[in-house]
């Protein structure tokens, strides 16, 4: 977890303060150098219209990194309420709350998408975020209600019942903690997950809308010509295989600490 977490901060800090080591900006253009190779002017070279791909690539991590976090925290928080929901009070509630889940389960978010595209096109990712959190709940929102189906009969929850503690008091009090463990590591992973299909939905034209980028747009751009100008594709495409593989690594290193015995 610690190269995970050692990693993350590197391209965390990148996103956010590294375009301020260079004098380029992410929309400027260098009319004197279309398609340069990496060089002291421009660090690793320049796209087709002349942007610096430095500034590019990291301004299309950050713009990924924060979707992933628009999309992931949303999805978490929607499969807390929705799970715990459906766990405590059953009857009605648990039968319609599973059925949306398992409904949304059959629907291929990737065809949800391309069915929506008229209406994404020009929306960009304020739009794409809650698409994708609305189809990243389901299995966690199932799992989260069968922990509290066995959490609403211990004791502590019976007592605050018998006092008259609010249902809704209950399950914040008494059985979110304990599934806080859970919690974290589905949004850890959910931004790795998110990452990727912002970037291939990017990739494909439903993403970020030019002149703004991420890094599904930048390795949209470069790979027609990754074989003439491997500068285009290899530094998005490099920054985020790092990307998801250090989210990976962070997501598997908490869920082994906190399912470690205390």
């Amino acid at each position: 977890m610690r190269l995970g977490l050692g990693l993350l901060g590197v391209l965390l800090v990148l996103a956010f303060a590294g375009p301020y080591l260079t004098s380029w900006r992410w929309d400027a253009v260098d009319l004197t150098a279309f398609r340069r190779p990496p060089s002291a002017r421009h660090w690793l070279g320049t796209t087709q219209t002349g942007r610096d791909m430095y500034v590019l690539t990291l301004r299309g991590l950050r713009a990924s990194l924060v979707t992933g976090l628009f999309v992931a925290v949303p999805a978490t928080g929607l499969a807390t309420v929705t799970g715990a929901v459906a766990g405590y009070f059953g009857g009605w509630a648990d039968r319609g709350l599973t059925g949306i889940a398992e409904l949304l389960l059959v629907l291929p978010p990737l065809l949800v998408v391309a069915t929506l595209a008229p209406a994404l096109h020009g929306a960009g990712l304020p739009v794409l975020a809650p698409l994708l959190a609305a189809f990243m709940w389901m299995v966690t929102a199932r799992v989260v209600r069968g922990m509290t189906l066995s959490l609403r009969d211990r004791e502590y929850v019976l007592a605050a019942r018998l006092l008259g503690v609010r249902p809704v008091a209950i399950i914040l009090r008494h059985i979110v903690p304990h599934l806080a463990p859970l919690l974290i590591v589905d949004v850890t992973l959910n931004v790795s997950t998110a990452v990727i299909a912002e970037t291939s939905l990017s990739y494909l034209g439903f993403g970020a809308r030019p002149p703004d980028v991420s890094l599904g747009t930048v390795i949209a751009d470069g790979a027609p010509s990754a074989g003439a100008f491997p500068w285009l594709f290899l530094p998005p495409v490099t920054v985020l295989v790092l990307l998801v593989f250090a989210v990976t690594l962070v997501g598997d290193g908490l869920r082994d600490v906190l399912r470690r015995p205390a």
